[in-house]
């Protein structure tokens, strides 16, 4: 699925990026480390800060506003409507839909405290050479890491082939939610979930030498995935009196539980 190329020009396009944006990814490249990462993943895989349903946490990022998007300052419940409705429309399986939905509720972490230089953005791997691919890959000057001489070469610390679930990404909501939801959604969904932000990989087809099998089996569904996500962006918030009902019951279809997170 292709994005109308009058759209292609307008998005992800950081040259022309507000400051905030900037300074956001100057805090994220300077502060996104191995030892990082291991320890909010310690404190946050063990999902004991609360219990929501996927509607309430929906409801709660209303007026969360992402940092790091230079594409959009509507809050997050307005962008998983636009999400959604972009799949729907063009008759994605409603897995899918559902996952356009839900993509982003973990950026609750920023409602639990967290900084968003450690929720939101794109994420990379930790632990080996980073790719020019990345967004501002210049400020990774300023990471320790650089200075690790195991963490050197494409690689790094890892084997080839050693495929992405073995590799230690930058902390933030997408693996956190896809830990939220594991057991609950097709396996489909939880690798788009895990690896929408990764642009260096899915756009730019960087870290390619730590693919495995299932890498290059899934990797096509987040590039999918993109065309809602991405595309969809507009200054106009969606009809919510029309939208709303629509998407509430289909998350009572599929998530209906509290959720732990």
């Amino acid at each position: 699925m292709t994005a109308p190329d009058r759209k292609r020009t307008a998005h992800r396009s950081f040259g022309d990026a507000p400051e905030h944006v900037v300074e956001f990814y100057k805090e994220n490249h300077r502060e996104q480390t191995v030892a990082v990462a291991n320890a909010k993943a310690e404190r946050f895989r063990a999902l004991g800060e609360r219990k929501m349903s996927a509607w309430d946490v929906l409801l709660e990022l209303d007026e969360f506003i992402d940092e790091s998007d230079p594409d959009t300052e509507l809050g997050q419940l307005d962008h998983a409507l636009q999400t959604a409705e972009a799949a729907r429309v063009a008759q994605a399986p409603e897995w899918l839909v559902l996952t356009a939905l839900v993509h982003d509720l973990g950026k609750v972490l920023c409602l639990f405290g967290e900084p968003q230089w450690a929720v939101v953005g794109d994420i990379f791997p930790l632990g080996c050479a980073f790719s020019e691919e990345v967004v501002f890959h210049e400020f990774f000057s300023e990471n320790p890491d650089t200075r690790e001489p195991r963490y050197a070469g494409a690689t790094g610390m890892y084997e080839p082939g050693c495929g992405l679930d073995a590799v230690t990404m930058s902390w933030g909501h997408d693996d956190y939610l896809a830990r939220v939801l594991e057991g609950r959604l097709p396996a489909e969904a939880l690798y788009v979930i895990r690896y929408h932000s990764f642009y260096a990989a899915h756009t730019h087809g960087a870290y390619r030498e730590l693919f495995d099998e299932r890498d290059r089996e899934l990797m096509p569904w987040v590039r999918r995935f993109q065309a809602f996500d991405l595309y969809s962006k507009t200054p106009d918030a969606p009809e919510r009196d029309a939208l709303l009902p629509v998407y509430r019951e289909l998350l009572e279809r599929w998530l209906p539980d509290q959720l732990d997170w």
